[in-house]
């Protein structure tokens, strides 16, 4: 009796994929594919805004495309060069009033102590060429400003007098003295007694006559000049 021998399939031939695996793999690629469609779609429908209106934007005639705004024509102020010469001048003005208040000023000091008398002016037909400042007899009398002594001793009209050369050429004149306390060419501060009050000369009581000569020439009132320095005779 013939037997009919049948020999398995080998191992190592591909196996066939089940209808029904192929079918389950092509359902759920299609799937994939569907649910990325759907939400492309979605993500249409449901844009967003901001990326909308920027699109609207762009488009021509768009209610929200970008706006020229309107400038008015410049027009410069009136008088602007007046106005701007003022501010440079009022700068300079507060400027030299800042140097003016950071330069050390000068010691200064009262000529004598005691009654104001006299002013300058006009006085009996000549001009009294001074201020007169009345005490007792030998009252201390003091240097204005720092300077050096060019004068000490006798003088005409005046019996004795001092007179003391500033830094600034200034000359001021001390005079009807009793006592000189000075010589001339030497240096005194301001404040250093230089004599002592008297009445020499053509005097009327004891006094003393104090004249200022700025730069050495004719006379002024000492009355502003010394208020100038802070100095005030009343």
């Amino acid at each position: 009796m013939e037997q009919t021998q049948r020999v398995a399939g080998g191992k190592h031939r591909k196996q066939p994929t089940p209808a029904r695996s192929r079918i389950a793999f092509v359902a759920l690629a299609t799937g994939t594919v569907s649910t990325a469609g759907a939400t492309g779609v979605a993500l249409a429908n449901n844009a967003n805004p901001a990326i909308e209106l920027t699109a609207d934007a762009a488009q021509p005639g768009a209610e929200n495309s970008p706006q020229i705004l309107a400038i008015p024509e410049f027009k410069p102020m009136p008088n602007l060069g007046d106005q701007l010469n003022k501010a440079v001048e009022y700068s300079n003005v507060l400027a030299a009033a800042d140097v003016a208040a950071r330069t050390p000023k000068p010691k200064v000091h009262t000529p004598a102590e005691g009654a104001f008398t006299s002013g300058f002016g006009m006085r009996w037909g000549v001009l009294h060429a001074g201020i007169d400042i009345a005490n007792a007899t030998n009252t201390p009398i003091y240097s204005v400003l720092d300077g050096v002594v060019i004068d000490a001793g006798a003088a005409s009209g005046f019996g004795q007098w001092v007179r003391v050369q500033h830094e600034d050429g200034t000359i001021t004149v001390y005079g009807h003295v009793e006592t000189i306390n000075v010589s001339v060419g030497q240096k005194v501060a301001a404040g250093e007694q230089i004599a002592g009050m008297g009445n020499r000369g053509f005097s009327t009581g004891t006094h003393l006559h104090f004249e200022v000569h700025p730069n050495g020439g004719g006379p002024v009132d000492p009355i502003p000049w010394l208020a100038n320095l802070g100095i005030v005779i009343a």
